[in-house]
């Protein structure tokens, strides 16, 4: 199984930074600054990278710029979502986001962590969960939801 295939499992892993596959990064962000750049005018663009980035994305999904995250294929909407200013999701494991999910502003979905030891993250070692938000879920201004919710 490749780095790719590991990163879709519905499963928490460990990893080596030199593993994670930069080429679709560099996808992600590129689609993620083209989102950024949009006009609020542009409804129909802004829905139209979404569903480029996402690995799913219901159409009625709302971001505000600026938006940032690792891949974008391992995140998944099922309904209406509503995602405020400045929100970044490190999608190294899979995130499904709930119908009728509000995120607040300043929001952190965090998969990807770093081992405790100091040795082992100087080393390069690295964590992953997924996570997995339900229906009707309302998330304040400033949460960080870590891997393994």
């Amino acid at each position: 199984m490749n780095m790719t295939e590991m990163m879709k499992q519905n499963q928490g892993y460990y990893s080596n930074n030199k593993d994670m596959p930069s080429k679709l990064q560099e996808k992600a962000k590129f689609l993620c600054w083209k989102y950024n750049q949009t006009s609020p005018l542009e409804k129909d663009k802004r829905q139209s990278l979404l569903q480029e980035l996402f690995g799913e994305c219901h159409p009625l999904t709302f971001i505000e710029p600026s938006f940032r995250c690792d891949y974008g294929f391992n995140i998944h909407t099922h309904g209406l979502t509503v995602i405020n200013y400045n929100c970044v999701i490190l999608d190294t494991s899979p995130v499904h986001i709930g119908e009728n999910t509000f995120i607040g502003p300043g929001t952190c979905l965090a998969c990807a962590g770093h081992a405790i030891d100091a040795k082992q993250r100087a080393a390069g070692v690295g964590t992953s969960a997924p996570i997995t938000i339900g229906r009707n879920v309302w998330l304040g201004a400033n949460v960080t939801i870590c891997g393994g919710v």
